[in-house]
């Protein structure tokens, strides 16, 4: 019978993968929708356009160098200092690059500039977890990325062309978003003690140098301490079995 291989040839069409990979940014989407309206609304305050502010999602999009910049703009603060400012922030993507990287190997430059432009903290925690247990399909990845990114968008310009009506987001919690899609996107990646005692290590430090007024490296730091502890306890185990 002809039936089970044009199932396999349709589960693994080019169209198929890519509906995959857009279904696999939902958790993204709906965060990016509504953390995108925040930002729109805070732009919007702070006296960006509304073509500033879709052009800042499109070309930069960033989420927390966003927020920053908009917030340094309203402070009328100088292009230099935002500019260094988002650099420090950004950081981070040195080493989410670097770990993504292997898995990489032998995609193009165009196609590796692509990825890396369109990377995010949340996109790489789901290509993490995917690509643990897959190997990775170009079609898949960018359209979990565009995906995000045009959610990312869609938020902006809603925020942006609506934020007047809105005069402080904290009553709605559209400012806890972020962290709700962190927490769903950490949930998907423990799978046992040793990446639990990793999260609660890195969570432990990152908190600990927010409250000593070290947020821009809060997360870098906890980041390299956190990759630390996982490979040693990766060692660990491989040793001892």
């Amino acid at each position: 019978m002809s039936t089970p291989e044009l199932t396999e040839e349709k589960i693994h069409s080019p169209a198929a993968r890519w509906m995959s990979g857009m279904a696999s940014a939902l958790p993204i989407v709906i965060g990016y929708v509504t953390i995108g309206f925040a930002y729109g609304v805070l732009a919007n305050k702070a006296g960006l356009s509304m073509l500033n502010t879709l052009l800042m999602s499109l070309i930069v999009f960033a989420g927390s160098a966003q927020f920053i910049a908009v917030g340094l703009f309203a402070a009328g603060a100088p292009l230099l200092s935002i500019i260094a400012t988002t650099f420090v922030v950004n950081l981070r993507h040195l080493l989410m690059s670097a770990s993504i990287a292997p898995k990489l190997q032998g995609w193009g430059k165009a196609r590796l500039a692509w990825y890396a432009f369109e990377l995010t903290d949340e996109t790489f925690g789901l290509h993490s977890a995917h690509f643990a247990q897959h190997t990775p399909d170009p079609l898949w990845v960018f359209a979990a990325n565009l995906t995000s990114q045009v959610a990312w968008v869609a938020g902006s310009w809603l925020g942006a062309a609506f934020g007047q009506l809105i005069s402080d987001v904290r009553p709605y919690a559209l400012d806890y978003a972020l962290p709700a899609m962190f927490i769903a996107l950490l949930v998907m990646q423990l799978r046992g003690l040793n990446t639990l005692l990793v999260a609660a290590a890195a969570g432990v430090v990152s908190t600990g140098l927010m409250l000593a007024g070290m947020d821009q490296w809060s997360v870098i730091l906890a980041t390299l301490l956190g990759a630390t502890l996982g490979m040693g306890l990766e060692l660990w185990i491989n040793k001892e079995s």
